[in-house]
């Protein structure tokens, strides 16, 4: 007699409006993740990627894939199709994937998670960042679509569609796409399928006349309540959480700076090196710079009595680094211009920008390198280049410069309520002198004014360079003490200057800050700016509510400059028994991020680095690759295991019953379904029939010889049936087509239920022929 083979399931409308309502809870996620990109073409990635998903739970529940060759079809999807709807730049035509778009998938999918919150969002298409709404909905569709198809706990396939939701707001940005239609379409979805599914399976109840208890309908019923119920809860928090009341926090607020600022030194501590040695050598050019605009090199806001520096990790707005998309949202308001830099002499990691960014674009042969390796913060204005700049280094800026406020606007102005890192070390008395300097000043901006008119106006400037006034280099807390220990005597540059103000300001209350750049000359004309050491500046900047950070100017005129015989030419030294010498002038030590050595060794060195690179990435993906092919791995090394111990364990006569039962799981596996409780010879013509293979009868009856026999077959004998039974199997395997054959390698149901199970002695344990195995 001929097992009936099983029918496939039939498709029908309960599944087309369960993967209906699947793809509108997922659709819901998706427009979630529309914040975090410049252009909508991250909805034909987020929804081709539900279509895929769909298409495989659909598939795969018609076929009665398995777990494991469901999870395959879900990589090979990934790795087809993510590259055109992924990484399509790195596709040919935006299709054919190449080496880079395996690359690029393989390293996303550990890496672009962590990338998609420390970069600066909104992201444009041509980044790597579509790889996580991509993966997510793929995973999220697959996972879903198959529980409500195929699991009899519908209802749970909810739950995975509200993670998405959450996730998409979680890893988006303080805006939000649609946060109450978003949440109640949720809400209403859900509802609505879980009603549509209940009055289902009232009708089947029905159709069973009781066959199943109330009870047990009763169980399912509440269960899927409650994960309805939980769905509805996630839908409505994820509305919340995306429309609060108060600020909105997202992950990307919360998670490390991707760089740690304290591996860089700050450039203010280069300040008498520029001045000295690059006084008439073009550290960059600028065209489009707008009218009175300034370069900003960098904003410090941190000072520990040694250096004013880059706020440390976790300490301050200005240490909040991301890695720049090609587009930057803006942080102000103001005039929009649109800025060509190209590098000279100037070295280091700091990038000159104008205003606050809003796109940037490279050119040359690093544009790549450059732009993977900068890095923007949006509140200072400050860009950092990692990979470090050279000559001939070109890029173009889209800003924003913020309009400059009239001084009666400022007059009535509060500052703005920021937490600045708090000054440590401040020379002594600082609190009583700024109290001293501002007098009856009533309005912050009349105390921020009355300082830098104090010091611009009080101080002589000097450099300390050969032929004018003694003025040593640094802004450690001595130095700042000595230049206010004689207020009538003050001497410096900008570096003092701006310190000096910044900490006086930081005593009375003011959030104040240093920035280091260069602006041209006032009588300077062209469109053209080229910045030479003569042209570096600090200033200082103080933050007014609704007006921002406005510039204040403390250093006194170039030309302002002592009257006495305070100048020291350094080709006249004077003999030491009648003058002392003047206090030595520091060294200034250039950072480490300023390459000494200009020669061929750093385009080697860089070539290594790339190689390096790239070798991590394959590295990266090889490593993910094998992550996801261990599961089959195991599948296929416990098969191998089994089958070894079958034919190499125990008595003759076990090894014999185990080859029987090699033939049956491999059957199985096949899709043959003989039944349980049968003898060795009907399960035989069962598998013949279902799979074409006729010498499986004569298996089965050599197989019983040997087990049945009297005695214990001969080791040459059960050798022999293992032969056979190599051939049977091999010729089961070659009646099917490929797919099946794949599948049958990889299920799991031989393992979990195999043929032998529970007949198998310990290895040690004789089996005399009295009890040999009767299965």
């Amino acid at each position: 007699m001929t097992a009936p083979a099983s029918p496939r399931p039939r498709f029908t409308r309960r599944h087309a409006i369960d993967l209906g309502a699947v793809a509108v809870l997922i659709a819901v996620a998706i427009i979630g993740f529309g914040p975090a990109f410049d252009s909508p073409f991250f909805l034909v990635t987020g929804f081709g990627a539900l279509l895929l998903g769909l298409a495989v739970a659909a598939i795969g529940a018609w076929l009665r894939w398995g777990l494991l060759t469901v999870a395959a079809a879900t990589v090979g999807v990934y790795a087809v199709f993510g590259a055109p709807l992924a990484v399509p730049t790195t596709t040919l035509g935006g299709i054919v994937p190449t080496l880079e778009s395996v690359i690029a998938l393989a390293g996303g999918a550990v890496f672009a998670w962590k990338q998609f919150v420390t970069a600066v969002a909104p992201f444009a298409a041509s980044d790597a960042f579509l790889v996580v709404p991509f993966l997510s909905v793929l995973l999220t569709a697959v996972i879903a679509g198959s529980i409500a198809l195929r699991a009899r706990q519908w209802a749970w396939a909810v739950l995975p569609t509200g993670v998405l939701l959450v996730l998409a707001i979680a890893f988006g940005t303080t805006q939000t796409a649609a946060p109450i239609v978003q949440g109640a379409v949720f809400a209403i979805t859900a509802v609505a399928w879980a009603a549509y599914r209940r009055s289902v399976t009232a009708q089947q109840y029905a159709a069973q006349s009781g066959s199943i208890s109330t009870q047990r309908r009763g169980r399912r019923v509440l269960a899927a309540a409650g994960v309805i119920a939980l769905a509805v809860g996630l839908g409505a928090g994820a509305s919340a959480a995306a429309a609060p009341s108060g600020p909105r926090y997202v992950v990307r607020d919360a998670i490390l700076p991707p760089i740690d600022m304290r591996d860089y030194v700050s450039p203010l501590q280069s300040f008498r090196a520029y001045v000295r040695d690059k006084a008439d050598e073009t550290l960059f050019t600028v065209s489009g710079l707008p009218e009175g605009g300034r370069v900003r090199l960098a904003t410090l806001d941190a000072y520990d009595g040694v250096v004013y520096n880059v706020a440390s990790e976790g300490a301050g707005a200005s240490a909040s680094f991301q890695r720049l998309g090609d587009r930057i949202p803006a942080a102000v308001e103001g005039e929009q211009a649109k800025v060509d830099v190209e590098i000279g002499a100037l070295r280091g990691v700091w990038l000159p920008d104008v205003g606050y960014l809003t796109g940037i674009r490279y050119d040359g042969d690093r544009a790549d390198d450059l732009k993977r390796s900068t890095f923007y913060n949006r509140a200072t204005g400050v860009g950092v280049v990692t990979a470090g700049l050279r000559e001939g280094d070109a890029y173009s800026l889209d800003v924003v410069v913020p309009r400059t406020p009239t001084r009666a606007e400022l007059e009535e102005a509060a500052v703005a309520p920021l937490a600045l890192p708090p000054q440590q070390n401040v020379p002594e008395g600082s609190a009583s002198l700024a109290s001293t300097i501002v007098g009856g000043a009533d309005t912050p901006f009349e105390q921020a004014d009355a300082l830098a008119t104090t010091l611009s106006t009080q101080g002589f400037f000097s450099h300390g360079l050969e032929g004018e006034a003694i003025s040593r280099a640094g802004h450690g807390s001595e130095r700042i003490q000595s230049l206010l220990a004689t207020p009538e005597r003050m001497v410096g540059d900008d570096e003092q200057y701006a310190v000096t103000m910044a900490l006086l300001a930081g005593q009375l209350g003011l959030p104040a800050r240093v920035v280091m750049g260069f602006y041209p000359d006032e009588d300077a004309a062209g469109s053209t700016f080229a910045a030479t050491g003569e042209h570096l500046h600090a200033w200082v900047e103080i933050a007014f509510d609704e007006y921002g950070w406005v510039v204040f100017d403390p250093t006194p005129p170039e030309d302002q400059v002592p009257t006495d015989q305070q100048t020291v030419p350094q080709t006249e030294l004077q003999p030491q028994t009648l003058q002392p010498p003047p206090p030595a002038q520091d060294p200034v030590n250039l950072p480490p991020d300023v390459p000494e050595d200009e020669g061929n060794d750093d385009d080697d060195d860089n070539d290594a680095f790339a190689w390096l690179a790239i070798v991590a990435y394959v590295a990266a993906g090889l490593g993910v690759l094998i992550v996801l092919a261990a599961p089959f791995a195991a599948v296929l090394l416990l098969k191998l295991l089994r089958r070894r111990r079958r034919r190499e364990e125990g008595a003759p006569s076990q090894r014999a019953s185990g080859a029987w039962a090699e033939v049956i799981d491999t059957a199985r596996d096949l899709g043959a379904k003989p039944p349980a409780g049968g003898t060795r010879r009907d399960d035989a013509r069962l598998v013949a029939d279902a799979l074409a293979a006729p010498a499986v009868v004569a298996v089965a009856e050599r197989a019983d010889a040997g087990v049945f026999g009297p005695g214990e077959p001969a080791d040459a004998d059960v050798e022999a049936l293992w032969r056979e039974v190599d051939e049977v199997v091999g010729g089961m395997r070659g009646s099917v087509g490929f797919w099946r054959r794949l599948r049958s390698r990889l299920s799991l149901r031989s393992l979990l239920s195999p043929a032998d199970k529970g007949t198998r002695p310990p290895k040690d344990a004789a089996a005399p022929a009295a009890t040999k195995d009767r299965t």
